[in-house]
């Protein structure tokens, strides 16, 4: 699929779009949901791992310009190739972050589908947890406001070392405060 190729929006029986609380838009169960649903597939451009990285220097160069909102839709498809979901068709790619998530993006034969992991009542925000890793964790804010967010969209394997990173921080600045103001 090329990039230029305009297409409707794509729509799912399970979903539809609204605004968020968590980031701008996103998708809202509009029925029930049982676990186990396929609820929308994840589509985009499949491409090489060298475009995929060269892409990524781009979205990177554009924000240390101030000229991007740091969104990342490129998912790992397999050792070769990645999705890149960046189309304004791709519904799918305004799914947010969540640390408690409902769903969760899974790779089947070759597509990746957005399926819910637990039930899901109609209204509900869908999210899923993006899964990132501790490189460049602080360019990711996280918004979802759950019980279990660190303040970064980071893997759940490694909100440990966030909370770690945090902390340290922490102590040094109230050391520094204490110093001051003595």
């Amino acid at each position: 699929m090329s990039a230029a190729i305009r297409r409707p929006r794509t729509r799912s029986p399970w979903a539809e779009l609204r605004s968020s609380g968590i980031h701008g838009r996103g998708l809202y169960a509009s029925k029930a949901i049982p676990a186990g649903t396929k609820i929308i597939e994840y589509l985009g451009e499949r491409i090489t791992k060298a475009e995929s990285d060269r892409r990524e220097e781009l979205r990177l160069e554009k924000a240390r310009r101030g000229r991007a909102d740091g969104c990342v839709y490129i998912f790992e498809l397999n050792k070769r190739h990645d999705l890149d979901g960046s189309m304004a068709w791709n519904t799918a790619r305004l799914i947010n972050h969540s640390c408690e998530a409902n769903c969760e993006s899974s790779k089947v034969r070759g597509r990746i589908w957005i399926t819910a992991v637990r039930d899901i009542e109609a209204g509900e925000e869908l999210s899923f947890d993006y899964g990132f890793g501790m490189e460049n964790w602080r360019e990711h804010p996280c918004r979802c406001g759950t019980a279990k967010c660190v303040g970064f969209i980071v893997t759940k394997m490694q909100r440990w070392r966030v909370r770690r990173v945090l902390r340290a921080e922490a102590r040094v600045h109230r050391r520094k405060m204490k110093t001051a103001a003595a």
